[in-house]
């Protein structure tokens, strides 16, 4: 199924959060910095990631019009957060939670649907972030090659 819905803008990243929270993000025993990276991560997001990641999504996800309409209207766009974690050198992410009540009215979507497609598409713009944008062969990211 594929949506066909304006691309809209991208989320303002927030933070600092615990890494911990982050669904995409393995925290390792011992943590080497704080360096969220948000503002690159922003830039990335502004410079075509994000279009490019919800791109790929809408062309694979089964929300509905109306759905994404309610998403829209929630807020819940702008509640996704990304955060670079130079431990594990990955992008993880967070995806809002949707409490029932913020639905009331609209007994013809469920919270959980749209929790997952939140997620499915958090996590391509994790994947589009770490394998298009952040390369890996220069020091921009704290990366080192000897």
């Amino acid at each position: 199924m594929t949506l066909d819905v304006e691309i809209p803008d991208p989320p303002a990243l927030r933070g600092p959060q615990d890494p911990g929270d982050y669904d995409a993000v393995s925290e390792p025993d011992a943590r080497t910095g704080d360096d969220a990276r948000r503002q690159e991560l922003a830039g990335f997001l502004d410079g075509g990631a994000w279009e490019d990641a919800f791109d790929d999504w809408a062309a694979d996800t089964y929300m509905t019009e109306a759905e994404f309409r309610a998403v829209r209207e929630l807020g819940l766009l702008d509640e996704l957060d990304f955060y670079w974690n130079p431990s594990a050198d990955d992008v993880g992410y967070l995806v809002p939670t949707v409490p029932d009540d913020r639905l009331e009215g609209r007994d013809d979507i469920d919270a959980d649907d749209l929790e997952e497609e939140l997620d499915a598409l958090a996590r391509t713009v994790s994947e589009v972030l770490e394998t298009d944008y952040i390369h890996r062969d220069g020091e921009e990211f704290g990366f080192t090659w000897e």
